[in-house]
């Protein structure tokens, strides 16, 4: 299984973009909910994907209605700035769906109303309305991957031994 990250509504395609690479990256499915602010072919939209797309999988549905049919007793986390909870507060299951708004309206309340138990925050200072939503998913998605032990992912690193001019600051490291 995997971690699912659902967008309703996206309006920005450098932002769809750079999730779908986070999802490329992590194994996570990702679901998108219409009407989207820009098409699938977007040349804004692959370029943030960068050639990750068929590392991915992705669905598309023609609205909520069809996605929570799609999905009945899937376990969801709705992000928003008017939870209580923080997003780090609760424990993630793989197979859990993160669910997203669009960049200028976030999530409907008539939907948040209907889930407040499970609507989750990143904490921020007061004085900002929100974070980019491409770093918004990175955030939660990587705190349920984290709680679930980066299943399937590679931890560690190596240098590569390539070898490069060596700058001038790098005397003071």
């Amino acid at each position: 299984m995997a971690f699912n990250i659902v967008l309703v509504n996206p309006e920005i395609p450098q932002n769809t973009g750079n999730i779908a690479r986070s999802c490329a990256a992590t194994g996570a499915v990702l679901h998108l909910i219409e009407p989207l602010g820009f098409s699938l072919a977007d040349k804004y939209l692959k370029r943030a994907g960068l050639d990750y797309w068929h590392l991915m999988e992705y669905h598309v549905y023609s609205g909520m209605e069809e996605f929570l049919k799609t999905h009945p007793g899937a376990g969801m986390y709705f992000a928003t700035t008017k939870a209580r909870k923080g997003y780090h507060e609760v424990r993630y299951q793989d197979g859990d769906f993160l669910v997203f708004g669009c960049e200028t309206r976030g999530l409907p309340e008539s939907l948040l109303k209907n889930c407040y138990d499970r609507c989750i925050r990143i904490p921020m200072r007061s004085e900002a309305r929100s974070l980019n939503l491409a770093n918004s998913v990175a955030v939660v998605l990587f705190e349920a991957l984290r709680q679930n032990g980066f299943p399937g992912m590679q931890s560690g690193g190596q240098l590569t031994g390539r070898e490069e001019e060596q700058p001038a600051w790098l005397d003071y490291v």
